[in-house]
């Protein structure tokens, strides 16, 4: 496997090379590349597919599409051969990156150089060495020189050799790069409840995508309703049919205790604490297992676009 970070890297040199194009701007800091996605700049959706591809290091394929059910909704397709890889190793918003004042959920492939990485990627099996680093920050905030040299420290890597991509969760590629995500909650979902991610051989998802604003509390709840309640997902698995019985019903994110309220109303509920919201509920709506070593195929859990109707402010007449 080719490394995770020079792939993302060169895609964050190929996005800077079509910066007019794509409506975003790049500046350095300390010798690091920083690229806005989102925060002082409009970008779009080519930026949104190219920041998602950065966060995937490009082992996903990444389209849009038209929802078959919600013509007023677009959508976003996600396959990938190399699922453990893309989306563990590198999509997954694991790094709490706080330095002073500064915070932002980080994902990126520059999680798996972290001197302390998390312990998905190491049950994941994921080995990963390079000499640059490139991290994905959700915040308005750009970084300064002060996030640069702990961000360069953590990875163990010069600070010329770090691409940091910014994008607020209410702008074109921040809610696009979020909801690029069905087939990473899925997995980060079967890892909680204990299977092995080595067995998943392939996968697919889709998820709609929200109207982009200006306001990061209520994209906070539109992009997590769009998984949630709107996303499917396909893996392809090569397994015991017997344990996908088992597992399967407590994938998909109607096994929560929490599932059914529009993601903002929950977050209120629990006093805007990420943390006190039940982590099962992170899945997409649906999941089918295709097990390639028996042929067979289980899904469970089903869309629900009443609810996402509700949380996107859509009408009966999209109905």
């Amino acid at each position: 496997m080719p490394s995770l970070n020079e792939s993302s890297w060169n895609l964050v040199q190929r996005a800077v090379d079509r910066a007019e194009r794509l409506k975003i701007h790049s500046h350095q800091v300390e010798g690091a590349t920083i690229v806005d996605f989102g925060v002082d700049v409009t970008g779009g959706l080519e930026a949104g597919l190219a920041l998602a591809e950065i966060c995937l290091s490009g082992l996903c394929t990444v389209t849009l599409k038209q929802m078959e059910n919600c013509p007023a909704l677009p959508a976003l397709q996600v396959h990938t051969d190399h699922p453990r890889h893309a989306c563990i190793g590198s999509q997954y918003a694991g790094w709490e990156l706080k330095v002073g004042d500064f915070f932002a959920m980080t994902s990126g492939p520059a999680r798996c150089l972290h001197e302390n990485p998390e312990e998905i990627i190491v049950a994941s099996g994921i080995d990963e060495s390079s000499d640059c680093a490139v991290g994905i920050m959700e915040t308005r905030v750009l970084p300064d020189a002060s996030v640069v040299d702990h961000f360069a420290a953590q990875c163990g890597v010069s600070k010329e050799r770090v691409a940091i991509c910014v994008a607020p969760t209410a702008s074109f590629a921040g809610s696009i790069q979020i909801v690029a995500r069905s087939i990473e909650t899925t997995l980060h979902k079967l890892h909680e409840i204990g299977f092995d991610l080595k067995q998943v051989v392939s996968a697919m998802g889709s998820a709609p995508i929200p109207v982009f604003g200006r306001d990061d509390f209520a994209a906070l709840g539109w992009t997590n309703d769009c998984i949630l309640y709107g996303a499917s997902a396909t893996v392809w698995v090569d397994s015991d049919d017997h344990e996908l019985e088992k597992i399967g019903p407590q994938t998909p994110s109607a096994s929560s205790r929490d599932f059914g309220l529009p993601f903002i109303e929950l977050f209120k509920k629990y006093d805007c604490d990420f943390y006190k919201v039940d982590k099962m509920l992170f899945s997409p709506a649906q999941v089918t297992f295709n097990n390639i070593r028996t042929g067979n195929s289980f899904t469970f859990g089903e869309t629900r676009l009443d609810i996402l109707q509700s949380s996107l402010n859509l009408g009966s007449d999209n109905e």
